[in-house]
């Protein structure tokens, strides 16, 4: 069985429904702190390998394999899940139901699925959104409505945590496991790199789409710019393939609280587009080009298209 699918059955989400016992009784153990409840035990890698089920779509591709098993087990990843209650465009959206559950826990069965991850967590401003993690077995922390971002929210709740890296997980996607493991590998891996993301390749449409976010790198793999315009603009054949920025992110510690300190930039507020802050002040961002699904649900249009999805998986 792998540390994933491990990860659901002892927390019960390899069932439709479960309690939350097993993360109840760890709460009432631990310190008084919101922040200091022990992480789940390591896996022994004896274990015989199992596929985990973690619902919409089949793992990545080769280009997000595992590192060898001994790296899955290093401490210190916390997958984080930001989850307000008051979005603009679909009020209440962690809660929407989607075939028969709620968005945040097809979220959290997918992140939890996750090689890497030393605990995953639903961090929200709401109690219900805290108690529909609860009800199918989740960990959830609550955070203050006032944080203005995914990434302030995230900040704001590792501050109390023993954690050397933190992926962020956005709340209303559904994105192959196997990329959340990617970044939290990289991460272990590569200690020198402050801040890592993920990138596709970007269609034609998708060039002249300001919803798709762009990103033009060094030859390093690192980030020279973010932007919602058709970069590179391609005025001769030959030249850099285009790439669209998916929006999750694995930080370091250190960097996510400094990100979280600094005030918002020129650039930032020009093409409203957070992960600027960091080129601006020369925080280095790292980008995987990689091969997998993503599903964003920003809409009642959204949440038609991933149920439709669901219902053709079976």
């Amino acid at each position: 069985m792998t540390r994933g699918a491990y990860r659901l059955a002892r927390a019960g989400l390899d069932r439709p429904s479960a309690g939350l016992a097993g993360v109840a009784t760890a709460r009432a153990r631990g310190p008084a702190g919101p922040f200091d409840r022990p992480p789940p035990p390591f896996i022994d890698s004896a274990v015989p390998p199992e596929q985990p089920d973690p619902g919409v779509f089949e793992p990545a591709a080769a280009s997000a394999t595992r590192p060898p098993l001994g790296l899955a087990r290093r401490p210190g990843v916390v997958g984080a899940i930001p989850a307000r209650y008051g979005s603009t465009r679909l009020p209440g959206k962690p809660l929407v139901e989607i075939a028969g559950r709620p968005m945040i826990e097809h979220v959290y069965r997918r992140a939890a699925a996750a090689d890497g991850l030393e605990r995953v967590v639903v961090l929200t401003d709401d109690e219900r959104i805290g108690a529909a993690v609860e009800a199918f077995g989740g960990e959830w922390e609550m955070t203050p409505a006032e944080c203005a971002s995914g990434t302030d929210r995230i900040a704001w709740a590792a501050r109390g945590w023993d954690a050397e890296a933190v992926v962020n997980v956005q709340g209303d996607w559904l994105i192959d496991p196997e990329l959340i493991s990617r970044l939290a590998f990289h991460l272990a891996e590569e200690p020198d790199d402050p801040v890592v993301t993920l990138a596709v390749p970007a269609t034609a449409e998708e060039l002249g789409e300001p919803s798709a976010v762009k990103v033009v790198c060094d030859r390093a793999g690192r980030a020279l710019y973010f932007s919602r315009a058709a970069i590179p603009y391609a005025r001769a054949e030959g030249g850099a393939a285009p790439l669209k920025h998916w929006g999750i992110y694995g930080y370091r510690r250190e960097t996510l609280l400094e990100l979280a300190s600094l005030e918002p930039t020129p650039l930032e507020r020009s093409e409203s587009l957070e992960q600027l802050r960091a080129l601006e002040h020369g925080i280095p961002i790292r980008v995987l080009v990689v091969e997998g699904r993503a599903e964003g649900m920003d809409t009642a249009e959204d949440v038609a298209r991933v149920e439709r999805m669901l219902a053709r998986a079976g």
